[in-house]
């Protein structure tokens, strides 16, 4: 578990030909609208992080009867919010062709010339990659040769051309969980879509993250997917942009973003300042609260999360309450915090000042884990199971618990 994606099964058998173990240099990188990631080299591709090489053709066959594929330049996911038409179609460029897929298949009236869909984007791109608005100012897309970048705005069909010398040459592209990478041999180096700017200690060696290749690479090598009866949250919550997360220990998993699948990362890639396990999250207009130990820390919501100057706080001194605490959650548009330590649910007004406990109230659990209130109402999670009350207040009431539901494979990705 580190802090870029890293596959978590067991490999199985590589073609002999092309082993990307042995240090590949993609020619395209790009996932589908389920969230599959496919790697191309040549006339092969692989599907996810793991497994055997195979024909290109096979998944995408008017590709082969086109252009007797032996190479993709480039490939991208589409993301236009606001054309159902292109949005999740993968567009391959091949020479000075575009070809657009959806649910594998070619669609009508393709190839046509790149700039006839894309004007002022040149033929034998290295690579390109989606950039949905938020993360660049318009939904657009970045293409790539040599060290010219052109930005391209999907609605105006405007191009800016920006010159990244410092970047190195990227033969293939990849959005990962609103991170952005460039490939360049076995190598990658990641980079901010609008500036180009890269922070961090790069290049890294793509099979230690993006490939499961057993002995000698990746941290953790041979770990598995956890199990569903093993988790065990310290934390859930959403935050005012939607992102949902799940803390267990010093890894969290985002839970909104199926399309690019499930995966740990330690809490210090994100949260930059925290390390081990939590006690709570909770968020409350644009900001996020972490609570850990008798401390709370406040960070800002934004694309990336940044610690408010003057935090952490003594949690008594921001809350007027003594930690450890073992939940919180608020419900929306709601400004009472909602903690729980032991049997006994406290409630803050965050609108007041100072802050204070305003009303103690006894819950029937001896203990639990997180708390989460969304639309449904409150969720109360021991281990692998939670149980749903339709409000707070319905939860303190609670003389005798309702049916307990089971953590599942499809909301947090574990296995059964």
């Amino acid at each position: 578990i580190t802090d870029e994606p890293e596959d978590h099964l067991h490999p199985k058998g590589e073609d002999h030909q092309l082993d990307r173990c042995k240090g590949i240099e993609f020619d395209a990188i790009t996932p589908d609208e389920k969230g599959n990631t496919f790697f191309f080299k040549g006339d092969h591709l692989w599907k996810g992080f793991t497994g055997p090489a195979e024909l290109s053709g096979g998944t995408f066959k008017e590709l082969d009867e086109h252009s007797h594929l032996d190479h993709v330049d480039a490939a991208f996911r589409m993301h236009h919010g606001d054309d159902p038409n292109t949005h999740d179609h993968i567009f391959f460029f091949l020479d000075d062709k575009v070809f657009s897929y959806k649910n594998y298949t070619l669609e009508n009236g393709y190839p046509v010339d790149i700039q006839q869909e894309f004007p002022g984007i040149p033929n034998h791109l290295d690579a390109a990659v989606e950039c949905p608005k938020g993360e660049c100012v318009t939904d657009s897309v970045l293409f790539f040769k040599g060290n010219e970048v052109y930005h391209f705005d999907i609605k105006t069909k405007l191009t800016k051309k920006k010159v990244w010398s410092h970047l190195p040459n990227c033969t293939s592209t990849f959005r990962w969980l609103e991170h952005y990478y460039c490939f360049h041999g076995h190598n990658f180096t990641r980079f901010h879509p609008i500036s180009g700017e890269v922070t961090g200690v790069y290049p890294k060696d793509a099979r230690n993250y993006f490939m499961r290749c057993g002995e000698g690479f990746g941290h953790g090598a041979g770990t598995r997917k956890l199990q569903c009866s093993d988790i065990k949250l310290n934390a859930i919550t959403t935050d005012s942009k939607g992102r949902a997360y799940a803390f267990q220990g010093s890894v969290y998993m985002r839970l909104d973003t199926h399309r690019e699948g499930n995966h740990p990362f330690l809490i210090s890639r994100q949260w930059k300042e925290i390390s081990g396990a939590v006690d709570a999250v909770f968020s409350y207009g644009d900001n996020m609260y972490i609570i850990q130990g008798g401390q709370v820390y406040i960070y800002k919501s934004e694309a990336h999360y940044t610690l408010i100057e003057g935090y952490p706080k003594p949690l008594k001194e921001e809350l007027g309450i003594d930690g450890p605490v073992d939940a919180a959650f608020l419900c929306a548009n709601q400004h009472i915090i909602h903690i729980i330590q032991g049997q006994k649910m406290y409630d803050i007004d965050l609108m007041a000042s100072p802050r204070a406990i305003k009303k103690e109230m006894p819950i029937p659990f001896p203990k639990i884990d997180a708390g989460l209130c969304d639309a449904d109402g409150v969720k109360v999670f021991i281990g692998p199971e939670y149980y749903d009350y339709g409000s707070p207040m319905l939860l303190a009431l609670g003389k005798a618990s309702p049916q307990p539901h089971k953590i599942s494979p499809e909301k947090f990705g574990c296995e059964q």
